[in-house]
């Protein structure tokens, strides 16, 4: 699970800003959202929302962990070896040449790991890793430009990794790459990060869910008896679908490149079927509704963490779905029922419900609220819900909307100016 992220001179975030997904002292003993982790002394949060205006910089906060997980798992293998380092550093005065900071604790097999990285717009000039084992400090290893030190706990091939590590690739991502055992688990938990919802990603996944289209061939090497796993996950999501209410009742795929012999591929379309006394009332995913296809891009990620683990990243989570579907997708992860597994959902949002209490108790804790905003010089401020230190009883809805936590827009006289 993720304990903290830490960022500094990425995008609007010009100024060392840090993420805690520590539970504060709040709520009841009772409450089941708080998770007790081995290897933390401090319960950790399943679900946390960042909320601000627009342009405030919510956005940032997750791109700068997605950046943070491509570059390790991809400053290797498919970096330009003399194309430097793609950052998006801070767009104005000074902070635009200065070096980037990203750092994450999180715990990985029940062990605390303090993972980080500075990097400028050639190459990585800091790299550490330092492990936690029975409770105690271990440096694994520290970089310094092209300068590697290597604690004593770290066994394997660690100079032979080094003498291939290029100046804008990570150690970590090479020794990946070359099937380091001890730093395995580290890269593992990068790889657990999901966020993807893009039509394509559901095309591929569905698409390897469903049984193949009719009249294709299947090659003697493939398995046709039942995934049971396979069939396990297109419950769920057929079980999401009809929790939606979407009026879906069946799923399958076809072939429009009219190929027997194609295995999955962009000729992949899916169909839904809708509930309909006409048998011919199937729709392709792109002729969903924008709802429709938010869900399904959600499921995947969503489904896949709540089964294995891992932290889900969404921007915008209330993007086209109705609020009560999208307090039932908070409520998955936040029951340990649903979510055994401790995976933990990071998302941007500007659904105000989430605080509430029109529909019975608030789905978010106060200390599951961060709030963004920009300060005069255009820097990105990120900050807690329970800095003001918000009654128990307290309406965090109202108290959101009415600015006396910050975070919202300045109006100005719209009507005004629109007159």
């Amino acid at each position: 699970m993720l304990i903290e992220f830490r960022v500094e001179n990425h995008r609007s975030l010009r100024d060392e800003q840090v993420l805690t997904l520590e539970a504060g002292r709040v709520g009841d003993a009772d409450d089941p959202r708080p998770r007790a982790v081995e290897g933390h002394g401090t319960a950790l949060l399943p679900t946390t929302a960042l909320y601000g205006a627009n342009a405030s910089g919510k956005s940032n906060v997750l791109d700068a962990l997605v950046w943070m997980q491509d570059a390790v798992s991809s400053s290797h293998r498919r970096w330009d070896p003399a194309g430097g380092v793609r950052r998006d550093p801070f767009a104005w005065g000074e902070h635009a040449a200065r070096p980037s900071l990203f750092e994450v604790v999180f715990i990985s097999e029940g062990v605390r790991h303090q993972y980080g990285f500075v990097v400028d717009d050639e190459r990585f000039l800091e790299e550490w890793l330092y492990v936690w084992p029975h409770g105690r400090r271990q440096v694994w290893f520290e970089r310094e430009g092209m300068e590697f030190k290597f604690g004593d706990h770290l066994r394997g091939e660690n100079r032979l990794i080094e003498a291939v590590t290029r100046h804008n690739a990570l150690f970590l991502s090479v020794a990946a790459q070359h099937r380091h055992e001890q730093l395995g688990p580290v890269y593992q938990w990068f790889g657990s990060i999901r966020g993807d919802i893009s039509d394509s990603s559901v095309v591929e996944w569905l698409s390897s869910l469903l049984p193949p289209p009719p009249g294709r061939h299947v090659s003697i090497f493939e398995r046709v008896e039942p995934d049971r796993a396979k069939l396990a996950v297109l419950d769920a999501v057929k079980e999401l679908l009809r929790a939606a209410d979407l009026g879906i009742v069946d799923v399958r795929q076809r072939d429009v490149a009219n190929s027997r012999w194609l295995r999955r591929s962009q000729e992949i379309q899916i169909l839904l079927r809708h509930n309909s006394e006409h048998e011919d009332a199937w729709l392709t995913l792109e002729q969903e509704s924008d709802g429709t296809r938010t869900l399904l891009g959600l499921a995947r990620p969503m489904l896949q963490a709540l089964a294995r683990g891992g932290l889900v990243v969404v921007d915008e989570l209330e993007g086209s779905l109705h609020p009560l579907l999208a307090s039932r997708l908070l409520q998955l992860f936040n029951d340990p029922a649903t979510n055994p597994r401790n995976a933990q959902l990071l998302f941007s949002t500007h659904d105000t419900n989430l605080l509430g209490t029109a529909m019975g108790e608030p789905i978010l804790r106060r200390d599951q609220v961060w709030l963004t905003e920009k300060n005069p010089q255009g820097a990105t401020v990120l900050y807690p819900l329970t800095d003001y230190k918000p009654r128990k009883s307290e309406n965090l809805e109202r108290g959101y909307l009415q600015g006396r936590y910050g975070a919202i827009p300045f109006l100005g006289d719209l009507a005004g100016r629109v007159g």
